[in-house]
């Protein structure tokens, strides 16, 4: 488990998931992923992308692992900070 510097602990065992409202849709036009909700449509990087598709049911810590086999260099705190923003806009659950 790890503290993030001005928010909540993002635990190892939490499983987080898009939220109900949100979609996650590959834009073909872009040649990215975006993130749509009612109020906003978000561009993602690839590396963001690749943390919210395994936002699927499996722990914090699987997806940390399983970026870690697809990347070389993954900072643990730079994925829950990275979750934790997202469960900041709404856009995800933990």
């Amino acid at each position: 488990m790890t503290a993030v510097d001005g928010g909540e602990v993002v635990e190892d065992v939490r499983r987080p998931r898009l939220a109900p409202h949100v979609r996650l849709r590959f834009d073909a036009a872009r040649g990215r992923h975006v993130l749509l909700s009612p109020e906003t449509v978000a561009v993602l990087n690839a590396t963001s992308a690749d943390i919210l598709l395994l936002c699927d049911g499996r722990t914090v810590a699987e997806i940390v692992a399983e970026l870690r086999a697809r990347y070389d260099h993954v900072e643990e705190a730079d994925v829950r900070e990275f979750l934790r923003q997202m469960a900041e806009r709404r856009c995800v659950e933990v």
